[in-house]
């Protein structure tokens, strides 16, 4: 399809506006991408591309791109804090490709933006540009920026991040909440943890008010980590700071030895403040819209913060492919409605595991323990399929 009728401005260069500016130029629709930073990087960090996301890439030509780097790891594997006992392992690789009909990825953050920069026409990516406000006349949308720039498009999306100046500009100032963890990040060359023997899976160790997750990434060069504490308030300036190894080793003291030995491997470690939002009652509004953490931004504990924004950014181009000039506002009414209640509902589950990973030793965590050697809970093959086989390019999709 080719169409000339249909102009869009993207408001962030990340992962989401990336995607949603790649799909919406296969559709036909002349989309330009404007980005704050004067560069796009990501701070060195894992992300999860599950099939619902990889579908979604694969067909924006970016599968030889995710192979390159990505890991498959052979499974989830959830364990006991201390004794490293196995709580549930999930079979992941050929069985998720199998059931789902495409790859699950572990990903260094940088290698999926890079990919997606490469494959977008930079001519069309303006970084340096910071939005400042927006009119929407009904008919068209004009944007500036604090450039002096000024901009007319036929519709506006907002895929800024958290902290969103165009949610604020559409809905009006909202602080997000500080959900009460925040969560050492790190990589950590993996020749250093050979003495491990580390499985090619995803591990997460689960214990009282924290738990920690680790992974290969970039293929297998690097294993990557997120340990999660609870922590009753967030002081500093910056929801990422540059953090302490030997205090995030203090944090887990008497957890497993390899545990230990991973966070003693790294560099260096940021440490981040996890904030999430609830669930929106709308996103859109005439010809504006929002996308990805900028309308669900979700605690990380289901992998989906990025698979979602992904996901939006196909269902949001399926609902425009098809719509004129005069047809924004019900598209974006029908990618609300097909989005909304999914995003929200994992915004829920996110949250909740915060508590199930969480929890003290005793007759909580013994029945929640049971529960998971029975397959029964939400990371088993069975229990994602609606998530994992979801399609977002489909307008008839929901769920």
């Amino acid at each position: 399809m080719t169409r000339k009728d249909l102009s869009m401005a993207i408001i962030g260069g990340g992962m989401g506006g990336l995607t949603a500016g790649l799909a919406a130029l296969q559709v036909g629709i002349d989309v330009q991408v404007y980005e704050q930073a004067t560069s796009l990087r990501e701070i060195g960090a894992g992300v999860q591309i599950s099939p619902n996301a990889s579908r979604v890439l694969h067909r924006l030509g970016l599968a030889d791109a995710l192979a390159r780097t990505g890991v498959k790891p052979l499974a989830w594997h959830q364990r006991r804090w201390d004794n490293g006992r196995t709580l549930l392992r999930t079979p992941l690789a050929h069985s998720m490709e199998a059931a789902f009909g495409f790859p699950h990825y572990q990903m260094h953050r940088a290698d999926v933006l890079n990919a997606l920069v490469d494959a977008f026409p930079q001519e069309r990516l303006h970084a340096g540009e910071r939005f400042a406000a927006f009119v929407d006349h009904g008919d068209h949308v004009e944007v500036s920026f604090e450039s002096g720039r000024r901009i007319e498009v036929d519709v506006l999306v907002g895929a800024d991040g958290i902290h969103s100046s165009v949610r604020r500009a559409l809905h009006g100032s909202d602080d997000a909440r500080f959900t009460g963890c925040v969560a050492y990040r790190g990589l950590a060359p993996a020749d250093r943890l050979s003495g491990l023997g580390l499985e090619l899976t995803s591990q997460v160790w689960m214990g009282p008010d924290k738990h920690f997750v680790h992974y290969f990434v970039r293929n297998q060069e690097l294993v990557n980590f997120v340990a999660v504490i609870e922590q009753d308030c967030w002081t500093a300036e910056s929801w990422i700071d540059r953090g302490d190894v030997d205090e995030a080793r203090s944090s887990f003291a008497g957890w497993h030895p390899q545990v230990q030995t991973i966070i003693g491997a790294v560099d260096e470690t940021f440490k981040w403040a996890l904030f999430d939002r609830p669930p929106m009652e709308r996103w859109s509004m005439g010809r504006v819209t929002l996308l990805g953490d900028a309308c669900h931004a979700m605690l990380p504990f289901m992998a989906q913060g990025a698979a979602q924004a992904i996901e939006d950014a196909a269902t949001l181009t399926a609902c425009l492919a098809s719509r004129t000039h005069n047809e924004v506002t019900d598209a974006l009414a029908q990618y609300e409605t097909l989005r909304l209640p999914r995003a929200s509902r994992l915004q829920a589950l996110s949250a909740a595991n915060k508590s199930r990973f969480h929890l003290v030793d005793g007759p909580s965590q013994e029945a929640r323990d049971a529960q998971m050697a029975l397959g029964n809970t939400d990371w088993s093959l069975d229990a994602v399929a609606w998530l994992y086989g979801h399609d977002a390019w489909s307008t008839s999709a929901v769920g």
